[in-house]
């Protein structure tokens, strides 16, 4: 299905209103799909695959061809120790989480109610709650848009980070994912690492006690999509060193933070936001969500440039109160693709 000249404000969860000269959804990667794709590598055309838009923000009409990822499929293999899913990209990632679950799979539960597709996963490296992407995948299936080939690569060749993959860097252009493989233990450990998870009792907790759990902490911070508009996080949490957090966290010891294996320190945006007074904050119809300071939303009217303008605000605040220079993680698309979101609010 194709269309053109089309609105992307049904496209993109911030719901900006914005035009591209064609939108088509593929739901698998057949002959029409290689027909429009090499028809847009031909005339040179910018290309754009999109999931459910929830990790992005439109600068302006995008100049090329859009593609909705719609390719669908779930399998399952299981082994003596592990079950195996085979997962399309386009699959929602919420539907896959409660899907697993309802089967009797755990292992997802601490990811439940992370907007978008499956595909959009491995890119961000996707975590909330103590579990990130990497700890459950086991492969990505990505297909060459120049000749139309695939590979797969193994977890490890991911390389996967903190909210950073080799798909933000070596594979960022001219490849799209298409499906996602993953390997879920049988013999699960709930991780309850975080916040009032720490409240149930590792010895009888239940996966899916796991999942409201996490499900209710989400809805009581970050607001549906489907009624305001938002991408969810906007911010990264600020990676520094321990020395750098120590001096931080000194003068300023109610910032939450959380410390990784090999001594760095992860600070919480939220609360280094928080600290600023921003909760409410609004430019143009924008605002900082007053539930979550990491949440910029459209309060009904906002353009792309309102957000960019309270994200810049956000960031030189923070800047200058803590030297904590925090970058976006929300992706921003202006006319011919993505470009460098931390330069566009400097």
């Amino acid at each position: 299905m194709s269309f053109q000249r089309a609105s992307l404000k049904p496209w993109n969860t911030f719901g900006i209103d914005v035009y591209a000269n064609n939108v088509t959804i593929i739901h698998n990667v057949d002959s029409l799909f290689y027909k429009s794709l090499d028809k847009s590598v031909r005339r040179s055309e910018p290309i754009l695959f999109l999931g459910e838009g929830s990790n992005v923000l439109f600068l302006q009409d995008f100049q090329g061809k859009v593609f909705i990822n719609r390719i669908k499929g779930i399998s399952f293999t299981e082994t003596t120790h592990t079950w195996l899913l085979h997962v399309g990209a386009g699959e929602n990632w919420h539907q896959l989480v409660k899907t697993t679950l309802y089967k009797g799979l755990a292992g997802l539960e601490n990811l439940a109610l992370i907007p978008g597709c499956v595909g959009s996963a491995p890119i961000q490296n996707i975590g909330a709650y103590g579990v990130e992407l990497k700890q459950v995948c086991e492969y990505v299936d990505i297909l060459f848009l120049n000749d139309g080939s695939h590979q797969r690569l193994k977890v490890d060749e991911c390389c996967f980070g903190y909210r950073d993959s080799v798909f933000k860097h070596r594979y960022k252009n001219h490849y799209v994912i298409i499906a996602v493989g993953f390997k879920l233990i049988k013999k699960w450990q709930p991780v309850l690492s975080y916040g009032v998870l720490k409240m149930l009792n590792p010895q009888t907790v239940t996966p899916m006690q796991v999942f409201h759990a996490v499900c209710k902490i989400r809805r009581s911070k970050i607001p549906n999509p489907k009624y305001i508009g938002n991408a969810g996080s906007f911010f990264k949490n600020p990676l520094v060193t321990s020395p750098t957090a120590f001096d931080l966290l000194t003068l300023h010891p109610k910032i939450p933070y959380r410390l990784k294996n090999n001594g760095d320190v992860i600070l919480s945006a939220a609360g280094l936001i928080d600290q600023c007074e921003l909760k409410g904050y609004r430019v143009g119809g924008a605002a900082v969500h007053n539930q979550q300071a990491l949440v910029l939303i459209n309060t009904g009217a906002a353009s792309s440039q309102d957000i960019i303008n309270l994200a810049r605000i956000i960031r030189r605040r923070v800047g200058e109160k803590f030297n904590i220079w925090l970058e976006p993680e929300v992706c921003f698309i202006a006319a011919q693709g993505k470009i460098d979101s931390v330069e566009v609010i400097t």
